[in-house]
């Protein structure tokens, strides 16, 4: 299989992701804006219908965060991590949506998307959870659909899934809107590297399966004819850095459903079943996560994925106190990453 990999001189930039399922929705735009000024060069936020607990969780709809962070904010990029434009959204109504926030805050924002999850989707629209395969097809077909929208006028679909009728989105930015997509198998992967300008995936998983998902890119980009190392490589790295350890891992705690196994997990579609799952696996939510107090230690450990070939690094910092983690971490561990990146 093949494996991807690029030169350590290529530009790196830094991010900070905006957990929708643990704030509210004027709080998580106050960090996006703080992780600017802290020096940050992406916000991305996930967009859930539902969180992963029911008491205490949040769930703040993503497109109107976006609108509202751009409007306060004048560089970073703004982008879904990430959105699901196949059920609960049409792909039509995202590529309106994103044309405008296009529009809105011009070269900054990219469409990250996948094929989603049962708990955010069958809540909102009462569905049976379609099997990987459909949904691995409708995604495929909503980006055909969404980049003739965002190139065209008067469209007329005929999809498997999706129809327009002489369909014009009137309002479309100057620079083209990058789709990033994200996957967690090697047949997911293989259609980024068909269709996507970016591929999308978080840390933690062990080292094997990002060497199988970057072969699988690369195989399913030269079947497209498309040249692999031209797809963006974009990753959410699960970081908690203290100056006190032991906060450092206590904080990973309402991040337990991360720790579950999928055996664990059956299928879950409910926030408070989610919850009591959860509790279980609390003693070990910290092992998703780089836990250290050392800044160097942090440093090496996310030199693996930058090894690998990633380029777009965006820290998800796990605990209630968002803003001492932004603060630390752009004190003592962005400039030594910048040191040796750029």
């Amino acid at each position: 299989m093949l494996v991807m990999t690029s030169s350590n001189h290529a530009t790196v930039r830094y991010g900070y992701k905006a957990s929708a399922e643990q704030f509210p929705p004027r709080q998580l735009v106050d960090f996006g804006v703080s992780a600017e000024r802290h020096g940050f060069d992406i916000v991305a936020v996930s967009d859930h219908f539902q969180p992963w607990r029911h008491h205490g969780g949040h769930a703040p709809n993503a497109l109107v965060y976006l609108s509202a962070l751009g409007e306060r904010t004048e560089r970073v990029t703004l982008t879904t991590s990430v959105l699901t434009p196949t059920l609960r959204y049409q792909p039509a109504v995202i590529a309106h949506v994103f044309a405008t926030l296009g529009c809105l805050n011009p070269g900054r924002v990219v469409l990250g998307i996948g094929t989603g999850e049962a708990l955010n989707e069958n809540p909102s629209i009462g569905i049976e959870w379609p099997k990987f395969k459909e949904r691995s097809e409708r995604l495929a077909e909503a980006v055909a659909l969404i980049r003739r929208l965002w190139t065209e006028e008067r469209v007329t679909f005929e999809g498997r899934y999706y129809r327009t009728l002489k369909a014009t989105i009137y309002d479309l930015p100057e620079q083209p809107i990058p789709i990033f997509i994200a996957a967690g198998g090697p047949m997911a992967a293989a259609l980024v590297g068909e269709i996507g300008d970016g591929f999308i995936v978080t840390s933690g998983k062990g080292e094997d399966l990002y060497h199988n998902l970057l072969g699988a890119l690369g195989e399913g980009a030269q079947r497209a004819g498309r040249d692999p190392a031209a797809i963006d490589k974009f990753i959410e790295i699960k970081v908690s850095y203290d100056h006190d350890v032991a906060f450092a891992k206590d904080a990973c705690r309402p991040w337990a459903a991360l720790a579950l196994t999928a055996e664990e997990k059956g299928g879950t579609e409910d926030p408070i079943e989610m919850e009591r799952l959860a509790e279980g696996a609390a003693d070990r939510a910290h092992n998703r996560f780089i836990v250290s107090d050392d800044p160097d230690e942090v440093v090496e450990k996310i030199a693996f994925y930058v090894d690998l070939g990633f380029r777009d690094l965006v820290f998800h910092f796990p605990g209630d106190d968002q803003e001492r983690a932004i603060t630390q971490f752009a004190a003592d561990v962005l400039p030594r990453l910048r040191q040796r990146w750029g």
